[in-house]
Protein backbone atom coordinates (compact mmCIF):
# COMPACT_ATOMS: atom_id res chain seq x y z
CA UNK A 1 0.00 0.00 0.00
CA UNK A 2 3.13 2.21 0.85
CA UNK A 3 4.66 1.26 -2.62
CA UNK A 4 1.74 2.65 -4.13
CA UNK A 5 1.11 5.59 -2.89
CA UNK A 6 4.19 6.10 -3.56
CA UNK A 7 4.20 5.49 -7.00
CA UNK A 8 0.90 7.50 -7.22
CA UNK A 9 2.91 10.60 -5.96
CA UNK A 10 6.18 10.32 -8.11
CA UNK A 11 4.03 10.16 -10.99
CA UNK A 12 1.86 13.25 -9.79
CA UNK A 13 5.17 14.50 -9.03
CA UNK A 14 5.84 14.28 -12.73
CA UNK A 15 2.89 15.29 -14.43
CA UNK A 16 3.46 18.17 -12.22
CA UNK A 17 6.67 19.17 -13.91
CA UNK A 18 5.64 18.38 -17.56
CA UNK A 19 2.69 20.57 -16.59
CA UNK A 20 4.97 23.34 -15.45
CA UNK A 21 7.39 22.83 -18.52
CA UNK A 22 4.71 23.16 -20.86
CA UNK A 23 3.36 26.38 -19.34
CA UNK A 24 6.91 27.87 -19.56
CA UNK A 25 7.14 26.91 -22.74
CA UNK A 26 4.00 27.90 -24.24
CA UNK A 27 4.88 31.51 -21.91
CA UNK A 28 8.11 31.97 -24.09
CA UNK A 29 8.15 34.14 -27.11
CA UNK A 30 7.52 31.75 -30.19
CA UNK A 31 11.21 31.61 -31.82
CA UNK A 32 11.70 33.19 -35.41
CA UNK A 33 14.38 32.61 -38.10
CA UNK A 34 17.25 34.27 -38.57
CA UNK A 35 18.82 34.74 -42.36
CA UNK A 36 22.08 36.36 -43.85
CA UNK A 37 23.33 35.65 -47.41
CA UNK A 38 26.62 35.56 -49.15
CA UNK A 39 26.10 36.01 -52.64
CA UNK A 40 28.53 35.32 -55.19
CA UNK A 41 28.03 37.36 -58.62
CA UNK A 42 30.09 36.75 -61.68
CA UNK A 43 31.22 39.56 -63.36
CA UNK A 44 30.12 40.23 -67.28
CA UNK A 45 33.46 40.31 -68.60
CA UNK A 46 34.75 38.82 -71.91
CA UNK A 47 37.99 38.29 -69.84
CA UNK A 48 39.14 37.10 -66.60
CA UNK A 49 39.96 39.27 -63.40
CA UNK A 50 43.88 38.69 -63.55
CA UNK A 51 44.53 37.35 -67.31
CA UNK A 52 43.14 37.30 -70.72
CA UNK A 53 41.56 34.39 -70.50
CA UNK A 54 38.61 34.71 -72.38
CA UNK A 55 34.99 34.08 -70.18
CA UNK A 56 32.60 31.63 -72.16
CA UNK A 57 29.82 29.41 -71.04
CA UNK A 58 29.92 25.97 -72.08
CA UNK A 59 33.14 26.23 -73.94
CA UNK A 60 35.37 22.57 -74.19
CA UNK A 61 36.97 21.71 -71.01
CA UNK A 62 40.54 23.27 -70.56
CA UNK A 63 39.87 25.92 -73.76
CA UNK A 64 40.23 28.80 -72.07
CA UNK A 65 43.02 28.51 -69.42
CA UNK A 66 46.51 31.13 -69.38
CA UNK A 67 49.22 30.41 -67.90
CA UNK A 68 48.13 32.26 -64.57
CA UNK A 69 45.13 30.42 -64.01
CA UNK A 70 46.90 27.12 -64.09
CA UNK A 71 49.38 28.79 -60.92
CA UNK A 72 52.28 28.01 -63.70
CA UNK A 73 55.47 29.42 -61.65
CA UNK A 74 56.75 32.86 -62.77
CA UNK A 75 53.28 34.00 -63.65
CA UNK A 76 51.80 37.50 -62.46
CA UNK A 77 48.49 38.85 -62.46
CA UNK A 78 46.81 42.00 -64.36
CA UNK A 79 44.22 43.60 -62.54
CA UNK A 80 40.99 43.89 -65.05
CA UNK A 81 39.58 47.21 -65.19
CA UNK A 82 36.22 45.74 -66.64
CA UNK A 83 35.84 44.63 -63.36
CA UNK A 84 36.94 47.26 -60.96
CA UNK A 85 34.33 49.42 -62.93
CA UNK A 86 31.32 46.26 -62.43
CA UNK A 87 32.25 46.66 -58.54
CA UNK A 88 32.03 50.28 -58.08
CA UNK A 89 29.14 50.46 -60.33
CA UNK A 90 27.42 47.69 -58.29
CA UNK A 91 28.16 49.51 -55.61
CA UNK A 92 26.74 53.14 -56.13
CA UNK A 93 23.43 51.32 -57.47
CA UNK A 94 23.32 49.62 -53.91
CA UNK A 95 24.38 52.40 -52.10
CA UNK A 96 27.38 51.46 -50.74
CA UNK A 97 30.66 53.27 -49.71
CA UNK A 98 33.37 53.01 -52.00
CA UNK A 99 36.46 52.45 -50.50
CA UNK A 100 39.12 54.85 -52.28
CA UNK A 101 41.87 52.38 -51.61
CA UNK A 102 41.44 48.67 -51.35
CA UNK A 103 43.35 46.00 -50.75
CA UNK A 104 44.07 42.23 -52.16
CA UNK A 105 44.21 39.31 -49.87
CA UNK A 106 45.62 35.45 -50.34
CA UNK A 107 42.77 33.14 -48.85
CA UNK A 108 44.76 29.81 -48.63
CA UNK A 109 42.91 26.03 -48.69
CA UNK A 110 43.29 23.39 -50.95
CA UNK A 111 40.91 22.67 -53.29
CA UNK A 112 41.65 20.14 -56.50
CA UNK A 113 40.80 23.14 -58.67
CA UNK A 114 42.45 25.48 -57.07
CA UNK A 115 46.41 25.02 -58.52
CA UNK A 116 47.59 28.06 -56.68
CA UNK A 117 46.40 26.30 -53.26
CA UNK A 118 44.85 30.09 -52.35
CA UNK A 119 42.17 32.58 -53.70
CA UNK A 120 42.98 36.57 -54.36
CA UNK A 121 40.47 38.31 -52.47
CA UNK A 122 39.58 41.32 -50.72
CA UNK A 123 39.35 40.39 -47.06
CA UNK A 124 40.51 43.28 -45.13
CA UNK A 125 39.49 46.35 -47.22
CA UNK A 126 37.17 45.45 -49.87
CA UNK A 127 36.13 47.92 -52.48
CA UNK A 128 32.71 48.69 -50.92
CA UNK A 129 31.20 48.96 -47.62
CA UNK A 130 27.77 49.51 -45.99
CA UNK A 131 25.39 49.26 -48.61
CA UNK A 132 21.27 48.54 -48.56
CA UNK A 133 19.10 46.78 -50.89
CA UNK A 134 15.43 47.74 -50.69
CA UNK A 135 13.17 44.72 -52.08
CA UNK A 136 9.18 44.21 -52.34
CA UNK A 137 7.38 41.03 -52.43
CA UNK A 138 3.68 40.12 -52.05
CA UNK A 139 2.28 38.94 -49.06
CA UNK A 140 -1.37 37.95 -47.95
CA UNK A 141 -3.75 35.15 -48.68
CA UNK A 142 -4.77 36.75 -52.23
CA UNK A 143 -0.86 37.86 -52.79
CA UNK A 144 -2.23 41.48 -53.62
CA UNK A 145 -0.43 43.24 -50.72
CA UNK A 146 2.88 44.43 -51.54
CA UNK A 147 5.25 44.35 -49.16
CA UNK A 148 8.77 46.44 -48.90
CA UNK A 149 11.44 46.04 -46.45
CA UNK A 150 15.84 46.54 -47.00
CA UNK A 151 18.82 44.30 -46.07
CA UNK A 152 21.92 46.29 -45.45
CA UNK A 153 25.08 45.12 -47.24
CA UNK A 154 27.94 44.76 -44.89
CA UNK A 155 30.56 44.92 -47.71
CA UNK A 156 30.90 43.83 -51.75
CA UNK A 157 34.46 42.51 -52.51
CA UNK A 158 36.20 41.47 -55.60
CA UNK A 159 37.35 38.15 -55.97
CA UNK A 160 38.66 35.35 -58.25
CA UNK A 161 36.45 32.18 -58.79
CA UNK A 162 38.13 28.78 -58.84
CA UNK A 163 37.79 26.21 -61.18
CA UNK A 164 35.21 22.82 -61.65
CA UNK A 165 35.22 19.40 -60.72
CA UNK A 166 33.84 17.12 -63.06
CA UNK A 167 32.90 13.95 -60.84
CA UNK A 168 33.10 10.96 -63.05
CA UNK A 169 31.19 7.72 -60.84
CA UNK A 170 31.44 5.65 -63.41
CA UNK A 171 35.34 5.53 -64.05
CA UNK A 172 35.42 6.59 -60.42
CA UNK A 173 37.74 9.69 -60.89
CA UNK A 174 37.37 13.47 -60.55
CA UNK A 175 38.87 15.34 -63.72
CA UNK A 176 38.80 19.52 -63.61
CA UNK A 177 37.81 22.29 -65.97
CA UNK A 178 40.37 25.54 -65.24
CA UNK A 179 37.90 27.27 -67.56
CA UNK A 180 36.28 28.96 -64.65
CA UNK A 181 39.55 29.48 -62.59
CA UNK A 182 40.35 32.78 -62.33
CA UNK A 183 36.84 34.33 -63.25
CA UNK A 184 36.21 37.24 -61.46
CA UNK A 185 33.13 37.80 -58.72
CA UNK A 186 31.97 39.77 -56.74
CA UNK A 187 30.96 39.04 -53.07
CA UNK A 188 28.04 40.08 -51.64
CA UNK A 189 27.59 39.96 -48.33
CA UNK A 190 24.01 40.80 -46.59
CA UNK A 191 23.69 41.07 -43.03
CA UNK A 192 21.40 38.48 -40.86
CA UNK A 193 18.64 40.77 -40.95
CA UNK A 194 15.96 38.74 -43.09
CA UNK A 195 13.57 35.99 -41.25
CA UNK A 196 12.38 33.61 -43.88
CA UNK A 197 12.86 32.12 -46.94
CA UNK A 198 10.39 34.49 -49.32
CA UNK A 199 12.49 37.49 -47.85
CA UNK A 200 15.59 35.83 -48.76
CA UNK A 201 13.93 34.92 -52.06
CA UNK A 202 12.82 38.60 -52.77
CA UNK A 203 16.20 40.27 -52.23
CA UNK A 204 17.94 37.89 -54.67
CA UNK A 205 14.96 38.43 -57.35
CA UNK A 206 15.90 42.38 -56.85
CA UNK A 207 19.31 42.18 -56.86
CA UNK A 208 19.32 39.73 -60.00
CA UNK A 209 17.20 42.77 -61.84
CA UNK A 210 20.01 45.28 -60.81
CA UNK A 211 22.47 43.17 -61.78
CA UNK A 212 20.77 43.07 -65.18
CA UNK A 213 20.03 46.45 -65.51
CA UNK A 214 23.60 47.84 -64.83
CA UNK A 215 25.00 44.87 -66.68
CA UNK A 216 27.85 43.71 -64.42
CA UNK A 217 26.60 40.43 -64.27
CA UNK A 218 23.91 38.49 -66.48
CA UNK A 219 23.22 36.85 -63.15
CA UNK A 220 21.23 33.47 -64.68
CA UNK A 221 21.89 31.08 -61.74
CA UNK A 222 21.22 27.93 -63.58
CA UNK A 223 24.62 28.89 -65.59
CA UNK A 224 26.38 29.61 -62.13
CA UNK A 225 26.64 33.14 -62.64
CA UNK A 226 25.01 33.83 -59.20
CA UNK A 227 25.34 31.34 -56.43
CA UNK A 228 24.09 31.77 -53.28
CA UNK A 229 25.07 30.45 -49.78
CA UNK A 230 22.58 31.37 -46.80
CA UNK A 231 23.40 31.52 -43.05
CA UNK A 232 20.39 30.28 -41.34
CA UNK A 233 19.43 30.12 -37.16
CA UNK A 234 16.70 30.21 -34.91
CA UNK A 235 15.90 32.19 -31.60
CA UNK A 236 13.44 34.03 -29.36
CA UNK A 237 13.11 37.77 -29.42
CA UNK A 238 15.26 39.38 -27.07
CA UNK A 239 18.05 36.40 -27.11
CA UNK A 240 20.69 36.07 -28.77
CA UNK A 241 21.53 34.54 -32.24
CA UNK A 242 21.15 30.79 -32.46
CA UNK A 243 23.82 28.84 -33.67
CA UNK A 244 23.70 29.22 -37.29
CA UNK A 245 24.38 26.43 -40.11
CA UNK A 246 25.57 27.37 -43.54
CA UNK A 247 23.55 26.57 -46.63
CA UNK A 248 26.37 25.82 -49.36
CA UNK A 249 25.85 26.73 -53.93
CA UNK A 250 22.06 26.93 -54.07
CA UNK A 251 21.35 27.53 -57.39
CA UNK A 252 17.81 28.59 -58.08
CA UNK A 253 15.59 31.67 -56.00
CA UNK A 254 12.72 28.73 -56.01
CA UNK A 255 15.52 26.50 -54.04
CA UNK A 256 16.86 29.14 -52.17
CA UNK A 257 13.29 29.74 -50.61
CA UNK A 258 12.45 25.89 -49.78
CA UNK A 259 16.13 25.42 -48.29
CA UNK A 260 15.85 28.24 -45.96
CA UNK A 261 12.28 27.45 -44.79
CA UNK A 262 13.39 23.92 -44.66
CA UNK A 263 16.07 24.62 -42.18
CA UNK A 264 14.44 26.90 -39.65
CA UNK A 265 12.19 24.36 -39.35
CA UNK A 266 14.75 21.70 -39.04
CA UNK A 267 16.44 24.04 -36.67
CA UNK A 268 13.41 24.70 -34.57
CA UNK A 269 12.40 21.15 -34.13
CA UNK A 270 15.77 20.18 -32.55
CA UNK A 271 15.75 23.12 -29.84
CA UNK A 272 12.06 21.72 -28.93
CA UNK A 273 13.33 18.19 -28.78
CA UNK A 274 16.10 19.23 -26.05
CA UNK A 275 18.68 18.93 -29.02
CA UNK A 276 21.20 20.79 -30.20
CA UNK A 277 21.67 22.68 -33.40
CA UNK A 278 25.14 21.98 -34.86
CA UNK A 279 27.55 24.75 -36.91
CA UNK A 280 27.93 23.10 -39.77
CA UNK A 281 27.91 23.20 -43.84
CA UNK A 282 24.82 21.57 -45.42
CA UNK A 283 23.49 21.05 -48.71
CA UNK A 284 20.00 21.48 -50.48
CA UNK A 285 18.46 18.43 -52.34
CA UNK A 286 16.08 19.60 -54.77
CA UNK A 287 14.65 16.38 -54.79
CA UNK A 288 13.55 15.56 -51.28
CA UNK A 289 13.13 18.89 -50.16
CA UNK A 290 15.53 18.82 -47.22
CA UNK A 291 18.87 19.77 -46.60
CA UNK A 292 21.97 17.47 -45.66
CA UNK A 293 25.01 17.79 -43.79
CA UNK A 294 28.32 18.44 -45.71
CA UNK A 295 30.89 19.22 -43.25
CA UNK A 296 30.98 20.71 -39.58
CA UNK A 297 32.45 23.89 -38.94
CA UNK A 298 33.16 23.66 -35.31
CA UNK A 299 36.91 23.70 -35.67
CA UNK A 300 37.94 27.03 -37.25
CA UNK A 301 39.50 27.12 -40.51
CA UNK A 302 42.62 28.88 -40.75
CA UNK A 303 43.02 30.59 -44.11
CA UNK A 304 46.09 32.42 -43.24
CA UNK A 305 45.10 35.46 -45.04
CA UNK A 306 47.92 37.71 -46.20
CA UNK A 307 48.44 40.54 -47.94
CA UNK A 308 49.00 39.64 -51.77
CA UNK A 309 52.54 40.65 -52.43
CA UNK A 310 51.87 40.82 -56.49
CA UNK A 311 49.02 43.64 -56.26
CA UNK A 312 49.16 47.08 -55.42
CA UNK A 313 46.48 48.48 -53.39
CA UNK A 314 43.15 49.61 -55.75
CA UNK A 315 42.64 53.38 -56.05
CA UNK A 316 39.57 54.61 -57.20
CA UNK A 317 39.29 58.31 -57.63
CA UNK A 318 36.10 60.89 -57.01
CA UNK A 319 36.59 62.82 -60.34
CA UNK A 320 39.16 63.76 -62.77
CA UNK A 321 39.88 66.41 -61.27
CA UNK A 322 41.13 64.40 -58.12
CA UNK A 323 43.36 62.25 -60.31
CA UNK A 324 47.03 62.61 -59.38
CA UNK A 325 48.87 64.67 -62.36
CA UNK A 326 50.84 62.45 -64.61
CA UNK A 327 47.98 59.71 -64.56
CA UNK A 328 45.65 59.60 -68.03
CA UNK A 329 41.99 59.81 -66.11
CA UNK A 330 41.04 57.47 -69.11
CA UNK A 331 43.35 54.55 -67.46
CA UNK A 332 41.94 54.54 -63.84
CA UNK A 333 38.59 54.18 -62.48
CA UNK A 334 36.39 57.23 -62.04
CA UNK A 335 33.56 57.26 -59.90
CA UNK A 336 31.95 60.34 -60.88
CA UNK A 337 31.88 58.93 -64.60
CA UNK A 338 30.45 55.80 -63.62
CA UNK A 339 27.40 57.28 -61.52
CA UNK A 340 26.62 59.45 -64.78
CA UNK A 341 25.88 55.68 -66.45
CA UNK A 342 23.66 54.61 -63.89
CA UNK A 343 20.54 53.39 -65.56
CA UNK A 344 17.22 53.48 -64.43
CA UNK A 345 16.69 50.49 -61.93
CA UNK A 346 13.89 48.30 -61.05
CA UNK A 347 12.25 50.11 -58.49
CA UNK A 348 12.48 53.36 -60.46
CA UNK A 349 10.95 51.80 -63.92
CA UNK A 350 7.74 50.42 -61.66
CA UNK A 351 7.46 53.50 -59.97
CA UNK A 352 7.29 55.43 -63.21
CA UNK A 353 4.85 52.46 -64.96
CA UNK A 354 2.28 52.77 -62.02
CA UNK A 355 2.45 56.62 -62.81
CA UNK A 356 2.47 56.94 -65.59
CA UNK A 357 0.18 54.33 -67.14
CA UNK A 358 -1.94 54.31 -63.67
CA UNK A 359 -1.24 50.20 -63.79
CA UNK A 360 -1.65 48.07 -60.64
CA UNK A 361 1.52 48.14 -58.68
CA UNK A 362 1.70 44.15 -58.78
CA UNK A 363 1.33 44.25 -62.54
CA UNK A 364 4.35 46.58 -62.66
CA UNK A 365 6.38 43.62 -61.05
CA UNK A 366 5.59 41.17 -63.96
CA UNK A 367 6.38 43.85 -66.85
CA UNK A 368 9.77 44.58 -64.96
CA UNK A 369 10.65 40.82 -64.35
CA UNK A 370 11.76 40.01 -67.92
CA UNK A 371 13.09 42.49 -70.70
CA UNK A 372 11.29 40.53 -73.02
CA UNK A 373 8.03 41.02 -71.39
CA UNK A 374 8.83 44.93 -70.80
CA UNK A 375 9.94 45.67 -73.96
CA UNK A 376 6.50 44.08 -75.55
CA UNK A 377 4.34 45.69 -73.34
CA UNK A 378 6.49 48.89 -73.91
CA UNK A 379 5.64 48.75 -77.04
CA UNK A 380 1.83 48.03 -77.07
CA UNK A 381 1.48 50.88 -74.61
CA UNK A 382 3.56 52.84 -77.14
CA UNK A 383 1.27 52.48 -79.47
CA UNK A 384 -2.13 52.07 -77.88
CA UNK A 385 -1.81 54.43 -75.58
CA UNK A 386 -2.62 57.60 -77.56
CA UNK A 387 -5.72 56.19 -78.59
CA UNK A 388 -7.05 54.02 -75.99
CA UNK A 389 -10.26 56.58 -75.64
CA UNK A 390 -11.41 55.31 -78.95
CA UNK A 391 -12.76 51.64 -80.05
CA UNK A 392 -9.53 49.79 -79.14
CA UNK A 393 -10.24 46.45 -81.12
CA UNK A 394 -8.06 43.69 -79.18
CA UNK A 395 -9.35 42.02 -76.27
CA UNK A 396 -7.00 41.87 -72.93
CA UNK A 397 -7.91 38.20 -73.28
CA UNK A 398 -6.09 38.26 -76.63
CA UNK A 399 -3.13 40.56 -75.32
CA UNK A 400 -2.97 37.96 -72.46
CA UNK A 401 -2.03 35.42 -74.89
CA UNK A 402 0.62 37.15 -77.06
CA UNK A 403 2.31 37.71 -74.06
CA UNK A 404 1.97 34.17 -72.37
CA UNK A 405 3.64 33.07 -75.76
CA UNK A 406 6.68 35.36 -75.43
CA UNK A 407 7.05 34.27 -72.12
CA UNK A 408 6.89 30.16 -72.33
CA UNK A 409 9.27 31.09 -75.60
CA UNK A 410 6.90 29.44 -78.20
CA UNK A 411 7.28 33.15 -80.10
CA UNK A 412 10.11 35.94 -79.79
CA UNK A 413 9.21 39.68 -78.72
CA UNK A 414 10.05 40.70 -82.28
CA UNK A 415 7.31 38.21 -83.78
CA UNK A 416 5.07 39.46 -80.79
CA UNK A 417 5.36 42.80 -82.50
CA UNK A 418 4.76 41.40 -85.79
CA UNK A 419 1.84 39.23 -84.12
CA UNK A 420 0.11 42.29 -83.00
CA UNK A 421 0.02 44.41 -85.59
CA UNK A 422 -1.57 41.79 -87.66
CA UNK A 423 -4.12 41.24 -84.65
CA UNK A 424 -5.17 45.08 -84.71
CA UNK A 425 -6.02 44.38 -88.57
CA UNK A 426 -7.96 41.46 -87.87
CA UNK A 427 -9.18 41.48 -84.65
CA UNK A 428 -11.20 38.65 -85.41
CA UNK A 429 -8.36 36.13 -85.38
CA UNK A 430 -6.95 34.54 -82.50
CA UNK A 431 -3.36 34.76 -81.65
CA UNK A 432 -2.66 31.33 -82.49
CA UNK A 433 -4.19 31.61 -86.19
CA UNK A 434 -2.03 34.29 -86.55
CA UNK A 435 1.28 32.82 -85.42
CA UNK A 436 0.06 29.54 -87.63
CA UNK A 437 -0.68 30.79 -90.82
CA UNK A 438 2.62 33.55 -90.89
CA UNK A 439 4.43 30.33 -90.02
CA UNK A 440 6.16 32.51 -86.57
CA UNK A 441 6.08 29.26 -84.07
CA UNK A 442 10.15 29.44 -82.24
CA UNK A 443 12.23 26.95 -83.98
CA UNK A 444 13.44 24.57 -81.38
CA UNK A 445 14.19 21.32 -82.96
CA UNK A 446 17.84 20.47 -82.02
CA UNK A 447 18.50 18.60 -85.23
CA UNK A 448 16.92 21.45 -86.99
CA UNK A 449 18.95 24.14 -85.87
CA UNK A 450 21.99 22.58 -86.28
CA UNK A 451 21.34 21.90 -90.03
CA UNK A 452 20.33 25.42 -90.44
CA UNK A 453 23.73 26.83 -88.67
CA UNK A 454 25.23 23.94 -91.11
CA UNK A 455 24.39 25.60 -94.09
CA UNK A 456 25.04 28.83 -93.19
CA UNK A 457 28.67 28.08 -91.99
CA UNK A 458 29.32 26.08 -95.26
CA UNK A 459 27.74 28.87 -97.47
CA UNK A 460 30.72 31.39 -95.61
CA UNK A 461 34.16 29.54 -95.82
CA UNK A 462 36.06 33.01 -95.43
CA UNK A 463 33.67 34.10 -92.58
CA UNK A 464 34.45 30.98 -90.78
CA UNK A 465 38.54 31.33 -91.59
CA UNK A 466 38.25 34.97 -89.74
CA UNK A 467 36.42 33.90 -86.89
CA UNK A 468 39.03 30.46 -86.50
CA UNK A 469 41.80 33.43 -86.76
CA UNK A 470 40.10 35.38 -83.56
CA UNK A 471 38.29 37.75 -84.99
CA UNK A 472 35.38 36.58 -82.99
CA UNK A 473 33.12 39.69 -84.23
CA UNK A 474 31.89 37.95 -87.31
CA UNK A 475 30.38 35.56 -85.80
CA UNK A 476 27.45 37.95 -85.32
CA UNK A 477 27.44 37.70 -89.51
CA UNK A 478 26.60 34.13 -89.16
CA UNK A 479 23.91 34.61 -86.31
CA UNK A 480 22.26 37.35 -88.41
CA UNK A 481 22.17 34.66 -91.48
CA UNK A 482 20.64 32.10 -89.38
CA UNK A 483 18.05 34.85 -87.92
CA UNK A 484 17.66 36.34 -91.51
CA UNK A 485 17.39 32.62 -93.00
CA UNK A 486 14.54 31.68 -89.99
CA UNK A 487 12.90 35.17 -89.97
CA UNK A 488 14.16 35.35 -86.29
CA UNK A 489 12.61 32.52 -85.07
CA UNK A 490 15.61 31.82 -83.35
CA UNK A 491 17.21 32.23 -80.27
CA UNK A 492 20.06 33.77 -80.62
CA UNK A 493 21.77 32.48 -77.32
CA UNK A 494 21.15 29.04 -78.51
CA UNK A 495 22.02 29.74 -82.20
CA UNK A 496 25.51 31.41 -80.67
CA UNK A 497 26.73 27.96 -78.54
CA UNK A 498 26.10 26.26 -81.85
CA UNK A 499 27.83 28.18 -84.25
CA UNK A 500 31.08 28.40 -81.76
CA UNK A 501 30.71 25.00 -81.50
CA UNK A 502 30.81 24.14 -85.32
CA UNK A 503 33.70 27.35 -86.10
CA UNK A 504 35.92 25.98 -83.45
Amino acid sequence: MNVMKVTIKCRQFQCHQLFNSWALLSSLPQMVGVVGLEIHAQIQSTSKLFSGSHVRFLAPPNSLVSHFDASLPGTLPVLNRRCVEAAVLTGLALNCTINRKSLFDRKHYFYADMPAGYQITQQRVPIAVNGMLVYSYFEGRRRDQVVTKSVKIKQIQLEQDSGKSLHDDDQSQTLIDLNRAGVGLMELVMEPEMCCGEEAAAAVRELQLILQALGTCQANMAEGQLRVDANVSVHRPGEPLGVRTEVKNINSVRHLAKAIDYEIQRQMEVLQSAGKVLNETRAFDSKSGNTIPMRDKEGLQDYRFMPEPNLPPLFVYESEASVPAGVDPAQVVVIDRLSGQLPELPSVKRTRLVETYDILQEHSFTLVVRKSTFNLCMFVLWHTFPVLGSNFPISPCALAELINLVESGHISSSTAKQVFQEMWKAPEKTVGQIVKEQDLWMINDKEELQKICKRIVNSHPEEVQIIRGGNKKVLNKLMGEVQRETKGRTDPVQIRAILEKMVS
